[in-house]
């Protein structure tokens, strides 16, 4: 209410204001304008009038009304308002902003006439349309028909019968008539049947192709109505063709027999020609039997193309005819050969030419007869027998195979079969490519039988699946560290190639390429050395070897004699002009030896001198002997000077080395070995622990030697024949005798 108040004040406003300025102007053109536009205001406020008003009646369903315009600026309320012609009265329909409305049953009469008004309000004002009158029995629209079937009749061709059911919605007082459509199914132009169907029969399309599929489809309406009912749902149909007029083509696979002469011969069939007038095939029927026993026949019966028989050693015969619903084909016949039948064989040459778009066989035959061939390829390696394809040929001998039929980069099985009649000849095969290509990989290689100048690369094919052509030849790569890359190659057949003239002690890169007419593919490159020469390997190892025993010699050497080594290297010489040596004279020495009365500041020579016992040379060597070769002259001696005993003054724990004598030599050059050994002398009455150690071990025991029994015996002392020389050489060799650590080395003190 609100919008509306300010809507007229607006307006008011508005037109005052209009007012306004056309007083101001002319007072004619005043009133023109104003006329203007309360004209327009007046057509865009009210609704326009309805018209085009078009009623349907749908028997026991409604009575509708539709008029136009469509659609209204403002919101519209529509009303319809209709009157009985029978039953004089009225009644109406309401409804808002759609251009329609409708009466349901059972408040609609038949056979009758309604006179229909509509009228049209909104807030402007309204508008009511024109009376109209409508006869129900000439606007009845019924329900489309549904088609049950289309179907040719059997032996009848170029012809479809279409079947269908009453349509719902006609009158039970009135009769109905309809009409047929149709067309091709890969076509979208109708055309309409030539007879009007009537009360359900069925109705023959006629003029049609052969083998065709039709879509039908159908209306329908009351014989005094105006309106065909919508077109019903297409059904398909398939027009009859010809029954088959030509046999199958019939190959045969033959398996290898079994020693008991049973084999597997794989039976393979196809149409010898698509003829678009012959339907598909509904199956197959075969009859084998063997070719001396006609009596004796088995049926097989398949959908497939294909079938598997197990046959013995003799000669079959096999027949397979198939059926449609037009018909059945002529027999198709196959002879099987026996096992050991010696076949017809008169091709003598096939060559294949490849192009870019067909491969071509041509073959060279020894028998002007035979004008009959098979055709047979397939991929290599085979799989299965279904991937086998053939053709029959006649009156020719060149074939020409499409692009469609190969593969390209494939190797095929292409073989070529002479015929004559049913019998099949003994083929001529050969492989061929309908297109090459470079191998997907390169050969794998290795390196054998390597020495200092030479090396084997031997390599493996390439499988047939990755080869995508015939391999003409092989490249050897071969490359050195240092060096340049060279290369060999070598024919097809040749697997394995040694290289020579190669550097010693050096290592090379090789790689192996596969050519094609296409183009060549590299395999993977791997490394190998040369050995080293036998002479450099000798003379390496004499050098070696040399040097390594004269080290272990002396590795040896001074491991086992490192003090004797000292010694004879680097050997003490004593000054005999600084030593002091005790004399020991003639008899009386000798009886004061060995009464142990030689006396040493007070005290016997047999009291500080351990009494020796025998022991090994070398023993005697490690342990006490004092070496005096070549140190006494070989003249006489008269008697024999002891070193003196350097006087110093001792602490009670101190303790010296002490050189003492070994060896002794009488005047006329024969040495005495004897002992005078180690004794550990303590000098002033000091006697050590040590001391008294080897006076234990020594005790009771005299220079002995065995006798003839091994029985020890005392021996001799060399001193009783002949005295000793007091002079003494330069070679001699000493022996330290631990004594007190504060005595020193008389050749220190002297210095």
């Amino acid at each position: 209410m609100v919008e509306k108040m300010l809507f007229w004040t607006l307006f008011l406003l508005l037109g005052n204001f209009c007012l306004v300025v056309g007083s101001l102007q002319d007072p004619q053109e005043a009133w023109t304008e104003s006329s203007l536009y309360y004209y327009h205001k007046k057509n865009l406020s009210t609704p326009r009038k309805p018209e085009n008003i078009s009623c349907v009646f749908y028997y026991e369903k409604n009575f509708t009304c539709t008029w136009s315009p469509e659609k209204e600026v403002y919101r519209t309320e529509y009303t319809v308002r209709r009157t009985y012609r029978k039953r004089k009265r009225k009644d109406s329909c309401r409804n808002e902003n759609h251009p329609s409305c409708s009466f349901f049953f059972p408040n609609v009469t038949y056979p009758d006439t309604y006179s229909i008004e509509v009228e049209a309000k909104n807030d402007f004002g309204e508008q009511k349309s024109n009376v109209t009158f409508w006869n129900l029995e000439h606007i009845v629209k019924i329900e489309p028909p549904a088609i049950l079937t289309v179907e040719p009749i059997p032996g009848v061709k170029h012809m479809l019968q279409v079947t269908w059911r009453k349509p719902n919605g006609v009158p039970v007082s009135e009769s109905y008539i309809c009409q047929l459509r149709y067309r091709r199914v890969n076509s979208t132009n109708w055309e309409l049947g030539n007879q009007r169907l009537e009360n359900e029969r069925p109705y023959n399309l006629t003029g049609l192709l052969l083998l065709q599929q039709y879509a039908i489809s159908m209306q329908c309406k009351v014989i005094t109505s105006e309106f065909w009912s919508n077109w019903s749902e297409e059904r398909i149909g398939t027009t009859e063709g010809l029954a088959p007029n030509s046999s199958l083509d019939l190959w045969r696979v033959l398996g290898p027999a079994q020693p008991d002469g049973e084999r597997t011969v794989q039976l393979l069939w196809k149409e010898a020609r698509a003829d678009p007038n012959v339907r598909k095939p509904l199956g197959y029927n075969i009859w084998y039997f063997p070719e001396n026993e006609t009596t004796v026949k088995e049926t097989k019966m398949t959908t497939d193309q294909q079938f598997k028989l197990h046959l013995g050693s003799a000669a079959y015969l096999v027949t397979v005819v198939y059926s449609t619903f037009d018909g059945v084909s002529p027999e198709a016949t196959l002879r099987i050969p026996a096992v050991h039948e010696k076949l017809l064989q008169c091709i003598e040459a096939v060559q294949v030419h490849q192009s870019q778009d067909h491969l071509e066989v041509w073959w060279q035959t020894s028998n002007a007869e035979v004008d009959q061939w098979v055709i047979e390829w397939y991929p290599d390696p085979e799989m299965e027998n279904l991937k086998r394809s053939w053709e029959f040929v006649s009156q020719t001998r060149k074939w020409t195979g499409r692009a469609e039929n190969f593969v390209p980069f494939q190797c095929y099985n292409i073989s070529v079969y002479p015929m004559v009649g049913i019998e099949v000849g003994v083929p001529y095969s050969i492989q061929a490519y309908f297109k090459e290509g470079i191998p997907s990989e390169g050969p794998l290689a290795k390196a054998q039988n390597i020495s200092t100048q030479t090396a084997t690369i031997k390599w493996e094919e390439i499988p047939k699946t990755k080869r995508r052509g015939f391999i003409c030849n092989y490249t050897v790569f071969y490359k050195s560290d240092h060096g340049i890359e060279f290369a060999i190659t070598v024919d097809s057949s040749i697997l394995q190639y040694e290289l020579e003239s190669l550097e010693s002690n050096t290592q090379y890169t090789v790689k192996i390429m596969a050519n094609t007419l296409a183009g060549g593919k590299n395999g993977t490159s791997f490394n190998f050395k040369t050995s080293i020469s036998i002479i450099k390997i000798v003379l390496l190892g004499a050098i070696t070897g040399g040097g390594l025993f004269s080290l272990g010699i002396l590795l040896m050497v001074c491991s086992l004699n490192k003090p004797k080594l000292k010694r004879l290297v680097c050997p003490e010489i004593p000054n005999p002009a600084k030593s002091n040596v005790v004399l020991w004279h003639d008899d009386n020495f000798k009886s004061k030896l060995h009464l142990g009365e030689v006396q040493f500041h007070g005290k016997t020579l047999d009291e500080r001198i351990p009494k020796p016992y025998l022991f090994s040379s070398g023993d005697l060597i490690d342990k006490l002997v004092v070496d005096f070769e070549n140190f006494l002259d070989k003249t006489e001696v008269h008697g024999v000077e002891l070193m003196k005993m350097k006087e110093s003054t001792l602490s009670v724990e101190g303790k010296k080395y002490v050189n003492a004598p070994y060896n002794f030599y009488s005047p006329s050059g024969q040495a005495f070995q004897g002992l005078l050994s180690s004794a550990l002398v303590s000098l002033k009455g000091t006697q050590e622990p040590s001391s008294e150690r080897l006076d234990e071990e020594t005790k009771d025991k005299t220079f002995q030697r065995p006798n003839a029994n091994g029985i020890l015996e005392p021996e001799q002392q060399p001193w009783e024949e002949a005295g000793l020389n007091p002079y003494l050489k330069n070679s001699v060799t000493t022996r330290e005798f631990l004594t007190s650590e504060e005595f020193s080395d008389p050749n220190q003190e002297e210095d």
